[in-house]
């Protein structure tokens, strides 16, 4: 938690104007007493109506003048607060994205969300309840109790025993109350996660009647959330009636050592009333401290969890060299892959080499390292062991921002964000012109998508791209990809949705671009890698067969099932 406190600076002035304003609201309201005390013993005791009206107007203006500071107060404590949060929800967003997909994977996107939302509104809560009452509360606590030791030392006395007794109440329940609010964030993350998978997915829950189970599910989840909550709520609630008891019998013992006092003229009835006052300033404090440490709880709780991400460091290093001309030469030299956790290699011993504008195809069965290896190139995910080399500098020596500049990717999943198409479009190029990309779309064969919608290049793109069919999406993202005129261009499968006519358009709008990129077409399909210059065959993470076409039939076992799979009449007559 103390590591996120350098994201304060540039408030440095608001953290100590909102203490301050407390402080002088506190000052004001410990003269109230006082100022109550004189009305009882000088004014109504004497029968002074004027003395009384005087008072009375001195307690108003105190009223006033602490509302002002109050305000104050509040001002400039939210202004800190909102900012420090602000600050650290950019830090985070920023920290996460430069943290490696093996990371991202590890962490895992609900608890990232949490993080993002959740924990820091919690810190945010908190450092806005700390600048406000850590010092306000404290201050009026013990300046009641010095107010109280000027108007009676032994009456005093009561207060110099409650206050340590209230301390120990309030900090001995922070003290358990903390890691039980850590254990209720991790269960808030398993509430998001299936909220998450549960929204995505609500088609195909649908489609296989599972709404119950997965009704089920989510209630198991949350019902462990709440057990979490309660039991953590259960303890915190004892704070407010554990020292409203020890508060009231302090008020039965401080009202009858003041009766015995007023009786025997040692005290007068107006300063009975004024420590009676005193004293209930002190509980009132000491709820708004309990609260306080409540909240507090819950932000540390959460400020180390948003700590521990802020710690990690990137375990990809990033490179100097700038990739400013890419011809598109890949090779792969005795590439292994594999995933943090997993006990075996995604990828074993790959070796091949495109040279540049190649068209290569990579097909295999599911799961056999298709998308591992394509990622391999723009270091999404880095080899274990062996080479990827681009222009033949290995790609660990280029700076990763500039490396990404250079290579189109197009994932599996198309994904289109809130926007206009044309605002989509420009994430490849921010400076590219409406006639690149009308002729990246030309391309994608998505020009006439475009051209269908209302507005054109500014017609509006829903969240996920849900107001176009999947087909759509696959193509505006290819075509996202090729304004950025990239030097490889990676297709992930991109394509799946697309029929073979429009599937066939595209590879043959792509080869014959100028100065076309080297090409990776990932697919299932054979028809999609048919005309490739070279076929990468996968299975299991093994590259077991590479070569044409031709020569992939002739002597590729895995190829000609898959081939044969797909194109069953021409099993048949080669039989």
């Amino acid at each position: 938690m103390k590591n996120l406190l350098k994201y304060l600076k540039g408030y440095e002035k608001q953290c100590v104007l909102g203490p301050l304003f407390k402080l002088l609201e506190a000052t004001f309201e410990l003269l109230v007493p006082l100022v109550v005390a004189r009305i009882v013993d000088q004014g109504i005791g004497s029968g002074n109506t004027g003395y009384i009206v005087k008072m009375c107007l001195v307690m108003v203006a105190l009223g006033i003048i602490g509302l002002v500071m109050a305000v104050c107060a509040q001002y400039f404590s939210a202004v800190a607060a909102v900012g420090f949060s602000t600050r650290l929800r950019h830090v985070l967003m920023e920290h996460i994205l430069h943290l490696s997909y093996s990371q991202i994977d590890q962490l895992g996107t609900s608890t990232m969300v949490t993080r993002m939302t959740s924990d820091i509104n919690q810190v945010q809560n908190g450092v806005n309840l700390t600048l406000r009452l850590l010092l306000r509360s404290p201050f009026v606590v013990f300046g009641a109790m010095v107010m109280a030791f000027t108007i009676d030392f032994q009456a005093a006395l009561v207060f110099a025993g409650v206050i340590p007794v209230l301390c120990l109440i309030v900090f001995g329940i922070m003290l358990i109350t903390m890691p039980m609010y850590k254990r209720v964030q991790s269960a808030l993350d398993g509430v998001t996660s299936a909220t998450r998978q549960n929204l995505a997915g609500v088609r195909v829950l649908r489609a296989f009647c599972k709404e119950d189970a997965e009704v089920a599910g989510f209630e198991e989840k949350t019902g462990g959330l709440t057990t979490r909550q309660l039991s953590a709520g259960r303890i915190s609630a004892l704070m407010n009636p554990v020292t409203y008891v020890v508060i009231n019998l302090a008020v039965v013992i401080l009202v009858n050592v003041g009766a015995v006092k007023v009786e025997h003229g040692f005290l007068t009835q107006g300063l009975v009333i004024a420590l009676y006052n005193y004293m209930s300033q002190i509980l009132v404090e000491l709820i708004k401290m309990a609260n306080l440490i409540i909240t507090l709880a819950k932000a540390v709780a959460c400020g180390n969890r948003l700590s521990a991400v802020l710690k990690l460091e990137s375990d990809q290093a990033d490179g100097e060299e700038k990739a400013e001309k890419l011809s598109g030469e890949v090779e792969f030299r005795d590439v292994t892959a594999r995933y943090a956790g997993s006990a075996s290699p995604s990828l074993e011993h790959i070796s091949f080499h495109a040279r540049p504008g190649q068209t290569i195809g990579i097909i295999g069965g599911t799961g056999s390292g298709k998308t591992t290896l394509v990622n391999l190139i723009p270091r999404l995910y880095d080899a274990a062991e062996g080479a990827v080399l681009l222009d033949g500098k290995n790609v660990r020596d280029y700076n990763m921002v500039s490396l990404r500049q250079k290579i189109g990717v197009v994932p599996q999943k198309a994904v289109l964000f809130k926007g206009t198409i044309r605002q989509n479009l420009k994430w490849g190029n921010e400076n590219a012109t409406d006639d690149q990309l009308w002729q990246a779309l030309k391309t994608a064969q998505a020009q006439e998508v475009v051209q269908g919608k209302d507005g054109g290049l500014d017609a509006p793109v829903e969240q996920g791209g849900a107001n176009f069919s999947g087909g759509q999406r696959q193509r505006l993202t290819i075509a996202r990809a090729l304004v950025r005129k990239p030097s490889i261009l990676i297709l992930d499968d991109s394509a799946s949705a697309l029929d073979y006519a429009t599937d066939a358009n595209l590879r043959m709008a792509i080869r014959n671009m100028d100065n076309p990129p080297t090409t990776f077409i990932v697919s299932q399909r054979a028809a999609s890698v048919r005309y490739a210059d070279e076929i990468l065959v996968l299975d299991d993470g093994l590259l077991v067969g590479r070569g044409t076409h031709d020569d992939l039939l002739k002597n590729c076992p895995t190829y000609q099932e898959i081939y044969y799979s797909q194109f069953p009449k021409e099993a048949a007559g080669n039989a």
